[in-house]
């Protein structure tokens, strides 16, 4: 990338590494370069003090005339050509200083190798000997004052080797400074051009990166990012500003579909709350006129819809019950029947139709959907709207979900009605049948001793037989009595709310209190759940049954036991220690077991009487309670009503 930050910042740190790199190696060079520089020019210092301690030897020996001052000047001498030609001198000559100092240290040198050294040569030869001759000591005399006329001059140009040196390291310090000031000078450049990139090309991008990141967070995606250099940040502004357009049009969408989604929403809304009223009023009330226009005032609360109407009728009849409408009653009064029943019975399919007003004659467009349950039809649900509008595919499978409920609540009613005609019809035929083995058979024996009885009055018998005779009907009478009474308290029975445990004890315990019979009561039917009419007829067994123990058993105690598996596999049982009954068949045609054996087919289950070992009668009801609901007698009767 050709403007890329991190290039730019790259080249920045290099150049900051660069600058300190070569500052340190500057100064590590001249620090090199000006090693020794102090020493040198302390040891040329000291050729100065050293000429003149050559002079004071030489003076001292004239005036002291001392001999140990020659041997003081030939060290003096010695110690100075070691200075001069000192290691500290030469190692800063070697490294190539300036000009100058080169000059005035070969000025130094030369005078004192052609100058300076020959004369102090010269006398310390001749000094060296013990007798000198006038010639001699006018030569060494010679030698003396050339030195010392020498040394002052001499000292002065040591004195500019010195300074030469001194300037020549002072120039040396100079340059570091010099580079010092430039390196620091490009730093600071350096240091400010890579500050106004970092706010420019980063910090400022940033923060207006930032502020579009909160605008977006925000829910704002109209703003844009204004940073679109060619770099990385500037593509992340670009990449932003494509973000923020997509987001943009995704959020439209999103919301266009949360818009959507929410308008579904609170059609099912208002779709089970329908249903729910719909289904709530279907259930909770006997089906009526009144339920069902209360259903077709909450369908046009919700539609939108006008003028609903309920028909009962079968697809291709001319003429149709109006069931529940909501129409005008003094319009509907006044309208004539007319064929327009085919029309909206159709084909047994939801459809639309166009038809006229009878009071105003505008056209209006009738929707119609069959009330149907599975495959049986009752009638149609219609409802108006106006032409310039349509029906909602939602709307009308609402409508359709709303007939199929009141088509149900129809068969409900049907089948309510009809299992009540049932409940009736097998009542009666248990009643016929008790009246038939008890009132009946007593009437017929009064009838037959009524006849004796004649005929002992008309033969003239003697007062005895009519005694006889007239017991027998009394006790015949007393005995229809008796039974006239269990008859009555029979069809008395009702099923309360209280389950068939409570209600079965509470006939034991009405038994136990007549008879004075011990009655031992067990419940074993757990959550076992029967219909009304199997439990009246458990009852009405179990009253017989305990009714026969009174009368014919001659017993002191009885047991009723109830048992119901996780099948739903019933066993009644009624035991009693008494005489017994020996004769089966006689058995079957008294006591009211032929009524008891009627109940147990009602139930689908069989009724057994044997006599357990240790003497008594047993009575076993046993039955399925799936069966109870598909016996065969109640099949036999939904057929007679069926036919009759």
């Amino acid at each position: 990338m050709k403007n890329s930050l991190l290039l730019r910042f790259g080249t920045v740190i290099t150049i900051l590494f660069i600058l300190a790199v070569s500052g340190m190696v500057s100064s590590m060079i001249i620090a090199e370069t000006a090693e020794g520089y102090a020493a040198a020019i302390n040891q040329a210092g000291t050729l100065r003090m050293q000429s003149y301690r050559i002079a004071s030897s030489l003076v001292h020996r004239t005036k002291f005339h001392d001999e140990l001052a020659t041997t003081r000047t030939r060290e003096l001498v010695t110690e100075y050509n070691q200075r001069l030609f000192s290691h500290r001198i030469h190692d800063v000559l070697t490294k190539g200083p300036h000009k100058k100092v080169t000059e005035s240290y070969e000025k130094v040198e030369s005078q004192w190798r052609e100058l300076m050294l020959p004369n102090l040569e010269d006398y310390l030869k001749l000094s060296a000997s013990t007798s000198l001759s006038t010639n001699e000591r006018r030569q060494l005399d010679i030698s003396q004052r050339n030195y010392l006329s020498l040394v002052d001059n001499f000292v002065d140009d040591i004195h500019r080797f010195v300074e030469a040196l001194e300037i020549d390291a002072e120039e040396i310090n100079q340059q570091l400074r010099i580079i010092q000031i430039i390196l620091l000078t490009l730093t600071f450049l350096v240091a400010l051009i890579s500050l106004y990139l970092t706010k420019t090309r980063v910090l400022n991008p940033l923060r207006d990166l930032l502020a579009c990141a909160n605008a977006a967070r925000h829910g704002d995606f109209s703003i844009r990012s204004r940073y679109l250099s060619d770099d990385e940040l500037g593509q992340l502004g670009q990449a932003f500003n494509v973000m923020a357009e997509d987001l943009s049009v995704i959020y439209a969408d999103l919301e266009n579909r949360v818009r959507k989604k929410t308008h579904d929403l609170e059609q099912s809304n208002r779709t089970l709350e329908l249903l729910y009223s719909a289904t709530k009023r279907l259930s909770d009330s006997t089906l009526s006129e009144d339920v069902l226009i209360a259903v077709i005032h909450d369908i046009e609360a919700l539609l939108g819809v006008n003028n609903g109407t309920i028909c009962l009728g079968q697809p291709g009849d001319q003429h149709a019950y109006r069931y529940a409408s909501t129409r005008d009653a003094d319009i509907l009064s006044k309208e004539k029947p007319d064929n327009q029943c085919a029309i909206c019975l159709g084909e047994g399919r939801s459809h639309t139709f166009k038809i006229a007003k009878s009071d105003t004659h505008a056209p209006v467009n009738v929707f119609s959907t069959p009330i149907r349950d599975k495959t049986q039809q009752y009638g149609v649900l219609l409802v108006e709207f106006p032409v310039t509008t349509q029906l909602e595919e939602w709307q009308e499978r609402l409508l359709e979900t709303v007939a199929s409920h009141i088509a149900l609540a129809i068969n409900v009613a049907q089948q309510v009605t009809q299992s009540r005609k049932l409940s009736l019809m097998e009542e009666r035929s248990v009643i016929a049948r008790e009246l038939h083995d008890s009132i009946a058979q007593s009437l017929s024996y009064l009838k037959i001793q009524v006849a004796k009885l004649e005929k002992s009055i008309n033969d003239e018998r003697d007062k005895k037989d009519i005694l006889l005779v007239s017991a027998a009907l009394r006790s015949a009478l007393n005995g229809a009595y008796r039974q006239l009474r269990e008859l009555l308290t029979t069809f008395r029975l009702r099923v309360t709310d209280a389950d068939l445990g409570k209600l079965i004890r509470e006939t034991v315990e009405e038994f136990e209190n007549r008879s004075g019979i011990v009655i031992e009561y067990t419940n074993h039917i757990g959550n076992c759940q029967f219909t009304p009419n199997a439990e009246i007829h458990i009852i009405q067994i179990i009253r017989e049954a305990l009714s026969n123990v009174i009368r014919h058993a001659n017993a002191r105690r009885a047991r009723v036991v109830l048992e119901c598996n996780q099948t739903g596999r019933v066993n009644v049982s009624i035991e009693d220690d008494g005489i017994g009954i020996n004769d089966e068949s006689d058995m079957m045609q008294h006591y009211g077991l032929p009524i008891m054996k009627e109940r147990a087919e009602w139930l689908g289950g069989t009724l057994t009487i044997n006599e357990p070992a240790g003497g008594g009668t047993r009575i076993d009801l046993n039955f399925n309670i799936t069966d109870a609901s598909n016996s065969e007698s109640k099949k036999m009767l939904i057929e007679q009503l069926k036919h009759g």
